[in-house]
């Protein structure tokens, strides 16, 4: 009876012990892990600003595959740039020169100017899907707190300086941009464990190349198809991922 008894004291307290390390960051990190472990997923992201957007104004829309292509498409005003990415390798389309690899797209002209297409494939080449983004997003948070509308808190300086810059700096000659008062936010939405929906907002000064612009971007991005889509991608763009 002693025995029993010790044993339910046990079990209680190695329950306490679990539901002490819980957390909602916690939560957050596990629900992009198992998104990412997921098989293949799709999402569609939106950002608004009053500014404008930029080159991050339009609606993108991807899917992904594990160990596999994720194939992304681009919205930017009148033109939809579309992408595939394996591995390292990487293919883009746009209306005016079709599928190119990466580094096609990227070339000098040979005029010595700069080609516009840089940016464009920096971005993707660093591109984080969706679990990969959520999972950042979580450490780049102070405290994250569970509410009625989703688990969310404010992003570090650090965290919303990088959302706001260009990308990795030491990009463009090894001048990247310079970023004054960086601010955000972030919320994450889970259903039954599972991630369904984040969303992140950012305000700043951004300095470039002696230009200022002031940024208030919300980027939400919805999960959706779990374990049920599809990616095709066309001859043309294989040829360009080899």
């Amino acid at each position: 009876m002693k025995k029993n008894i010790l044993f339910s004291m046990m079990i209680l307290a190695s329950g306490s012990l679990l539901a002490a390390d819980s957390s909602p960051k916690g939560d957050v990190k596990a629900a992009a892990a198992a998104l990412g472990a997921s098989a293949n997923y799709s999402w569609h992201s939106a950002v608004e600003s009053p500014n404008g957007g930029g080159r991050f104004g339009g609606p993108t829309d991807g899917k992904t595959e594990k160990g596999g292509y994720t194939w992304i498409s681009m919205a930017r005003g009148d033109n939809t740039t579309l992408a595939v990415i394996n591995g390292t390798n990487g293919a883009i389309n746009t209306p005016d020169n079709g599928w190119q690899s990466f580094k096609e797209a990227s070339a000098d002209d040979g005029g010595g100017g700069f080609n516009p297409m840089t940016f464009m494939v920096r971005m993707l080449q660093n591109y984080k899907t969706p679990d990969l983004q959520a999972s950042d997003l979580a450490d780049q948070a102070g405290d994250l707190t569970a509410g009625t509308n989703g688990i969310s808190g404010d992003l570090t300086e650090d965290g919303a300086k990088g959302l706001l810059s260009f990308g990795p700096r030491g990009g463009m000659g090894g001048n990247g941009p310079t970023i004054t008062n960086p601010k955000g936010s972030v919320t994450f939405w889970l259903t039954d464990g599972k991630l369904v929906k984040y969303s992140f907002h950012v305000t700043g000064t951004v300095s470039f190349n002696g230009n200022d612009r002031d940024v208030d971007r919300t980027t939400t991005v919805e999960i959706k198809d779990v374990g049920a889509t599809t990616i095709e991608v066309p001859d043309d763009a294989k040829k360009k991922l080899q």
